[in-house]
């Protein structure tokens, strides 16, 4: 499992990692969501969460908190979320205090995790497993990442990228065994 950061401090996040790294049981699941924010600057917009360049982001354009909405087509169970955020490049749009909650829809969110980040450079591990260790992930139609609060007191914040992460399913579950490469799982079932 990938490290959450360099170094935690009571439920704080420091710096971030230059490569991003998950573990090969994951799979980033928000390909298939449906993805929105509360505002946006003109031509800097939620498309640019996903559109794997460091060098983009997307720049909110209102009140705080700034919302990041992923919504699913079905149930999915979610493990990991990964941000890209740069305090040397973004200062006062580098947010620094981040809240993830999950629902049905926007009706029923209930907060799950809450991290502050200190002067993070780079990719940023948040884990949504529960204070139990047999919950290991969250099932959930709706991910909402509201950023809370930004360094030095800015108004308007700057994401560069989001990941999203969840268990990889194997593909016969009535298998007295499990394929572990991906060479085998894509061999493993017959037409």
């Amino acid at each position: 499992m990938a490290t959450e950061s360099d170094g935690e401090e009571e439920g704080k996040l420091i710096g971030g990692n230059q490569h991003l790294v998950v573990e090969d049981d994951l799979r980033e699941m928000a390909k298939k969501a449906a993805w929105s924010v509360s505002s946006c600057k003109s031509g800097n917009g939620v498309q640019f969460l996903r559109d794997d360049n460091l060098e983009t982001y997307w720049q909110s354009d209102g009140a705080q908190p700034h919302l990041v909405n992923i919504q699913f087509q079905k149930k999915v169970k979610l493990q990991l979320v990964v941000l890209y955020v740069d305090f040397k490049l973004d200062e006062s749009y580098t947010p620094s205090k981040i809240s993830i909650r999950a629902g049905d829809g926007f009706h029923n969110l209930k907060e799950i995790k809450t991290t502050e980040l200190l002067k993070p450079i780079g990719w940023v591990y948040i884990s949504l497993s529960g204070t139990d260790p047999r919950e290991t992930f969250i099932n959930t139609f709706m991910l909402q990442i509201a950023v809370l609060s930004n360094h030095l007191n800015g108004r308007d914040t700057h994401v560069r990228q989001i990941k999203v992460y969840g268990p990889r399913q194997n593909p016969i579950p009535l298998q007295p065994f499990q394929f572990n490469s991906r060479e085998l799982i894509t061999y493993s079932l017959v037409r």
